[in-house]
């Protein structure tokens, strides 16, 4: 499968300051990936780069099959940024009128745009009215325009309500199941642990880590935290059988153990039987995956 995107030895340097150190990494269609990085990481950087709007030092960035920046890459490629910006005398429909006819579309999609991002209520009020977030899933429906085979998002739930970002990433899995790679910035790590493909972090300008979720817990080697609660009169024998554990209120015990040592762990709280009432194997978040590979404080 070609890739959608690819990244080559890429270095980008402002001055004396190097922003990103030979960056390589490609992006398949139908690929999900976030792209992780403390402020002043490079993580704007890249993304300006692949939208074509920066030129680069060394290194190769092919985008669609071609240059960034270029008709070619343009026409085939979405960006919202954190903060989208409107005419606020227009309405959602007449903005969205505007951006289709500067593609060469039919601007008669409009509603049907913004009625996949849950504005076809709010089509004909002025934009001056909306919300932040409402302001936000403008944007986004202005990225559905033309079926982008890259979509670039830079925290692009900034402003949405608890459902509105869930039906966002629905709309996200969505595009993905029909080809579209997706880079997608964001600093709330416990929306993209469980809607992305892959993760990339970066740090100081460099690419520290990147694979799975799976790939990065097993390469952390982070240890898992086991939450056991003993069935009622039997909170002396289990505080008995793990006395390396925390002990808590109502018969609950926290354990830890390294990833090679869960199985054996799991085994022995197994063989407790009917003396447990429930357990919860908590394995590393991305939160403290990213904080493991992260140098921020070592820079």
């Amino acid at each position: 499968m070609t890739p959608t995107l690819t990244i080559s030895r890429l270095t980008k340097r402002f001055q004396s300051v190097e922003a990103l150190k030979s960056v390589s990494l490609t992006l398949e269609p139908g690929r999900r990936a976030a792209l992780l990085g403390h402020n002043g990481a490079g993580k704007s950087t890249m993304m300006k780069i692949v939208l074509g709007l920066i030129p680069f030092d060394s290194g190769e960035v092919s985008v669609c099959g071609t240059a960034p920046g270029s008709p070619a890459a343009r026409a085939q490629v979405a960006y919202l940024p954190e903060n989208a910006a409107f005419h606020p005398a227009l309405t959602g429909e007449e903005q969205l009128r505007h951006y289709l006819a500067l593609r060469g579309e039919n601007p008669r999609q409009a509603i049907e745009l913004l009625a996949r991002v849950g504005l076809g209520h709010a089509a004909r009020r002025r934009i001056g009215t909306y919300s932040k977030g409402m302001r936000q899933r403008v944007g986004l429906a202005q990225t559905l325009i033309g079926r982008p085979r890259l979509l670039v998002l830079d925290e692009p739930t900034s402003g949405l309500d608890p459902v509105s970002r869930r039906d966002f990433y629905d709309l996200l899995d969505g595009l993905a199941a029909e080809g579209t790679a997706i880079l997608l910035s964001s600093h709330v790590l416990t929306e993209v642990e469980a809607r992305t493909d892959r993760i990339l972090i970066l740090s100081g300008g460099e690419l520290v880590a990147e694979g799975t979720l799976a790939d990065l817990r097993a390469r952390a080697a982070l240890p898992v935290a086991f939450s056991v609660r003993a069935a009622p009169g039997h909170s002396a024998a289990l505080a008995a059988t793990f006395p390396e554990g925390a002990q808590g209120g109502d018969g609950l015990v926290r354990l830890c153990c390294a990833q090679s040592e869960k199985l054996p762990l799991l085994a022995r709280i197994a063989a407790l039987g009917n003396a447990v009432i429930d357990l919860d194997v908590i394995p590393p978040s991305l939160e403290d995956i990213y904080s493991h590979f992260s140098r921020r404080d070592g820079q």
